[in-house]
């Protein structure tokens, strides 16, 4: 018996963390949670990894602190994976994209985010200079991670 929060625990922490938050077109935000852990369990990703993608951008968001995720009920992996494709205020991209591919699990929660970031179904909403600059910043961070251009 663990004491450990279940998936749809984290879930619904991830959903009730983000709720009237929206993504860049205008959309739930938990379309885009949803998405990422799909795409991890698509890829093979194990619970841990899934729970990490729930919460993938819980603290960079804000929507939960640092010191929230220290103290959940989470395996110290998903914490790591966590912090790890959490963005930092003014780190390079390079730097970034070092910690992930250090972190065991992170790369993978990674691929999810930018696949599902970079599908063209979600940019095609944004206007011109939104779409370009963020698929060039997407690719950017795919060539970093050694993420083939096209995979998803």
């Amino acid at each position: 018996m663990t004491d450990e929060l279940t998936l749809a625990e984290v879930e619904a922490l991830a959903r009730a963390a983000h709720e009237g938050q929206t993504d860049k077109a205008g959309r739930p935000y938990a379309e885009h949670l949803r998405a990422v852990a799909e795409g991890v369990r698509a890829r093979g990703g194990d619970d841990e990894q899934i729970a990490a993608a729930w919460l993938h951008d819980s603290v960079e968001d804000d929507a939960l602190s640092a010191h929230w995720l220290d103290q959940a009920a989470l395996s110290r992996r998903t914490k790591d994976i966590v912090l790890a494709v959490t963005k930092r205020a003014g780190e390079p991209p390079e730097e970034y994209a070092r910690r992930i591919l250090a972190t065991p699990g992170a790369l993978l929660v990674k691929e999810a985010d930018l696949a599902h970031n970079a599908d063209p179904a979600r940019l095609a909403v944004l206007d011109e200079a939104t779409r370009k600059r963020l698929t060039e910043k997407y690719a950017g961070m795919r060539a970093l991670l050694g993420l083939s251009p096209g995979s998803v």
